[in-house]
């Protein structure tokens, strides 16, 4: 049994990670703990006191007994929103408050495009203008290409967490770019993994979304090699 931990702030997408337990081998567990989100909004003042130290400890206890080999902050906006150094910092606090492997999804969409070799991106965000900046700012400190960014202005998680298949569908076709090799859709509070096989077939490349890569990248701290091409094509080889 593997058992990834991740810590999830407040409500809005989180069914995503129980669908992707049934999708994966049946000896992985996804363990998720909810954190208190504060202030709902994609607001540069509230993440930062969303990704606060006190508040990730606070679900490590919980992980702990749960017999988690690895713990993903599984929120895009209140990592990366510290930037990339900051961002370091973050998760090497958690990963000394849980006393295991730690990282966040801001990472995990670093690891995963290198894991693609991809150097172009493009950014699909649900997110206002001045928080998609941030987001790209930070990948390009991780060394990749980012070629179009699309912001959607939405302000909180709750609305995020209403939209479907639509919605998602649209988000992706209006980022895409045609020099991008991969598309990038941010937020963990937006419902993504049903619709993995036809966001890649839609597009014609690679999608990684919030939920898929938080998994993948807790999965990887913990030495967990597994593959399903429900998931798109993150998962659809051995890695």
């Amino acid at each position: 049994m593997t058992t990834v931990g991740l810590l999830y702030p407040g409500h809005a997408a989180e069914e995503d990670y129980p669908r992707m337990e049934v999708l994966l081998d049946s000896d992985i567990r996804l363990a998720v703990v909810h954190t208190d989100i504060g202030e709902d909004a994609h607001r540069v003042d509230a993440l930062l006191r969303m990704g606060a130290a006190d508040r990730l400890a606070a679900g490590v206890g919980t992980l702990g007994l749960e017999g988690a080999e690895s713990v993903v902050w599984a929120c895009t906006s209140g990592s990366f929103v510290y930037g990339w150094e900051g961002a370091h910092e973050q998760v090497r606090a958690l990963a000394l408050a849980a006393g295991m492997p730690a990282s966040s999804t801001s990472f995990g969409f670093v690891h995963a495009v290198r894991e693609l070799g991809a150097a172009r991106v493009a950014v699909a965000a649900t997110y206002p203008q001045d928080i998609t900046e941030l987001f790209t700012a930070f990948l390009k400190a991780s060394g990749a290409e980012v070629v179009a960014d699309r912001a959607s202005g939405i302000v909180t998680a709750a609305e995020v967490g209403t939209w479907g298949r639509a919605e998602v569908l649209e988000l992706a076709r209006a980022g895409d770019h045609p020099d991008a090799e991969v598309v990038l859709l941010p937020d963990t509070a937006l419902h993504t993994v049903a619709y993995l096989p036809e966001l890649e077939e839609m597009l014609g490349k690679p999608v990684l979304t919030a939920n898929q890569v938080t998994v993948w990248e807790g999965l990887r701290l913990a030495d967990r090699r597994t593959w399903e091409a429900k998931l798109g094509t993150l998962f659809a080889k051995r890695w």
